[in-house]
């Protein structure tokens, strides 16, 4: 008997859907026709144990206890799916082989393998175990992905690093949680004081963000435009904005703007009426592709910009599309290419499109199937793909309207794989006037292509042109050509405070946490890796951080409170910031590669972990004294486990 065990219940009816019927269902499985049987998990069916399994005293926070470091590490089974685990535990007993299917991602690989290690699989039927991986609820595509499994030994090295990094957010996580906790109490503080690899350091940033705009001191600056005509009567009417020179330093902030107003109205009044030359003209042909399909990511961050929605609410909203209506394809994905062989499904994906989604029906009698854009590559696809739609058609009146403007995006994504590049040219005009440097640029749109798609009715979020090169029309300048300046201008600004992060902008800055890191080697590995969390983490911790009173919403705003900052003033900076975080991405992406081993990874963590503790113990946290918690949310937490990421 071929068992399959699915991570989830829906995507083990879509595998049993494909398979030979009559089907016969039990409790937790369902037979089929050829003898076939598929089960699930209901998600994690196995939980690390708490500190107090390993031994009772642990049940009590004391300092004397840090750190606690399992000599032998246990999984115990949930609770609320221990029923599913020993149906499980009756099946895997009768098969002679077992198919893994969890989802095709580094926490669906460890999911399903924790669970056939738990029930004692070991010798031949061990290593014979295959691997399913799935992307597509729709039948065609199950049907193709059981027509090409797997040994699951291949996937051994994605297992371990997603164990490394479970067991190392243990540690990290009830440590430096039970230290900073217990420091709380000291000065009054009764609430947790959870401490997380990831959920710290974007609290680190959300608070310095936060301290940076309340310590803002705006002061005014200046520019110069110059509007000039050309001397042979052209129509055409340009301004170039003032280029101040090394002259000028002094009174200029280290941004490079002018604080002198004088200094400025002293440039207006020397070009004012005088004729300038053009000194250089740098045109340039460009053309840019498509936007690529979308991952978790920049689906969420998309939605947020142009819905508000949150980004755990965007997850939901997928796993929905995904799951209940089979209408996109595997969404917890960080990748934003296809394969190759997807391509010849186009035709299918895009009348389905059309089906669906009025609105893009204009769109899809546009696109060109024959197009293969760059997302197409096999090289950049592993386990799983880009978010796109299936084939499958819908009433759009069968799904919420939350659900049809998430689909929307993703569809729209899709389509513009099949429109051609966008051509444009920018133009850079380099003059002098009255001795003083200046520049005109602009940019001008020779076919659309793909952006047409995003300036029909509802096609935000707008891929915007470059601010630096605005949509204008110049004349058309050589060099030595001479100008006249009609009139000089002065612009008076007022420098800016940085923004509260948003939903959109704080995954934004997770994807991209290279902007935030100094280090130069901690920016390179930091911009090779995903960045702080993962596709399926990142929406999850931030509403962790919501519910442990560390952040709050003003509107469309991210705040943080008073217990987020007292906590991030009592931390060491290695843990507000994302440097640890590369430095361990580094290795759990060498473990997943075959490059480095398990031990490499945990022995540094796991002798780290007392300098921890006592440097934890050095400075009272000061900044909580006074600060109220949330009683109930800290009894809550002591109910569960400490584990923090």
């Amino acid at each position: 008997m071929r068992l399959f065990i699915a991570e989830k219940p829906s995507l083990g009816r879509a595998i049993a859907d494909v398979l030979p019927k009559p089907h016969s269902r039990g409790d937790g499985f369902i037979r089929c026709g050829n003898g076939d049987v598929v089960s699930w998990c209901i998600g994690h069916l196995l939980e690390q144990a708490e500190p107090e399994a390993y031994n009772p005293v642990f049940k009590q926070w004391r300092l004397e206890h840090l750190p606690i470091i399992p000599d032998q590490w246990q999984l115990k089974p949930k609770s609320k799916t221990r029923k599913q685990l020993t149906a499980l535990r009756k099946l895997v007993k009768e098969a002679t082989c077992i198919v893994h299917a969890g989802d095709p991602d580094r926490e669906g690989q460890l999911l399903v393998d924790q669970v056939i290690d738990f029930l004692g699989v070991k010798g031949a039927k061990r290593e014979s175990v295959q691997r399913c991986l799935i992307n597509d609820l729709n039948p065609a595509a199950v049907k193709r992905s059981l027509d090409t499994l797997r040994s699951n030994k291949e996937f051994i090295p994605l297992a371990t690093s997603a164990l490394a990094r479970s067991r190392a957010d243990w540690l990290y996580g009830i440590n430096m949680t039970r230290a900073y906790t217990l420091q709380g109490r000291k000065v009054g503080y009764e609430g947790l004081l959870s401490v997380g690899r990831v959920q710290t350091p974007i609290l680190g940033m959300v608070v310095e963000r936060d301290r940076a705009i309340e310590e803002f001191v705006s002061k005014p600056f200046y520019e110069v435009l110059a509007h000039l005509t050309t001397l042979t009567g052209e129509p055409t009417a340009f301004t170039a904005k003032w280029l101040p020179s090394e002259a000028c330093e002094p009174y200029m902030d280290e941004d490079g703007r002018v604080l002198s107003k004088k200094l400025a109205q002293n440039v207006i009044a020397r070009i004012t009426g005088e004729n300038g030359v053009v000194e250089k003209v740098d045109k340039k042909a460009k053309a840019q592709a498509a936007p690529l399909p979308y991952n978790l990511s920049s689906l969420q961050i998309d939605a947020a910009k142009r819905f508000g929605f949150a980004a755990q609410k965007v997850l939901d909203i997928c796993q929905n599309l995904y799951e209940k209506h089979k209408l996109i394809t595997y969404p917890r994905s960080d990748s934003r290419y296809l394969p190759a062989d997807h391509w010849h499904q186009a035709n299918d994906v895009l009348q389905a499109i059309s089906a669906n989604v009025a609105e893009l029906v204009q769109s899809v009698s546009g696109a060109n199937s024959k197009l293969k854009s760059k997302a197409w590559n096999d090289a950049k696809v592993d386990a799983h793909h880009a978010i796109i739609p299936t084939a499958k058609k819908v009433s759009f009146s069968s799904i919420t309207s939350e659900e049809q403007k998430v689909y929307s995006l993703i569809a729209r994504q899709y389509v513009c794989q099949f429109y051609p590049k966008w051509e444009y040219s920018d133009t850079v005009i380099h003059l002098k006037i009255a001795g003083g440097q200046f520049v005109s640029k602009a940019r001008l749109t020779h076919k659309q292509g793909w952006k047409v798609l995003f300036e029909r009715k509802g096609g935000e979020p707008n891929p915007k042109d470059d601010d630096e090169f605005p949509s204008l029309t110049l004349p058309d300048l050589h060099v030595g050509q001479s100008v006249a300046c009609r009139q000089g201008e002065l612009l008076e600004k007022q420098t800016q405070p940085p923004k509260y992060f948003t939903d959109a902008s704080l995954l934004a800055a997770m994807t991209g946490i290279a902007r935030y890191v100094t280090d130069p080697d901690i920016k390179k590995i930091l911009k090779d890796t995903d960045g702080l969390g993962t596709e399926a983490t990142r929406a999850g911790i931030i509403e962790l951080l919501f519910k442990r009173n560390f952040l709050v919403r003003k509107g469309k705003q991210i705040h943080s409170t008073p217990a987020a900052r007292g906590l991030v003033a009592a931390l060491p900076s290695s843990a507000t910031t994302p440097d640890m975080t590369a430095q361990w991405e580094l290795v759990l992406n060498a473990i997943s590669i075959r490059e480095a081993q398990y031990t490499t990874f945990m022995k540094p963590l796991v002798a780290s972990l007392q300098t921890l503790i006592a440097e934890s113990q050095r400075n009272l946290p000061i900044g909580l004294k006074g600060v109220a918690a949330k009683p109930k949310a800290f009894k809550r937490r002591r109910k569960v486990k400490a584990k923090s990421v």
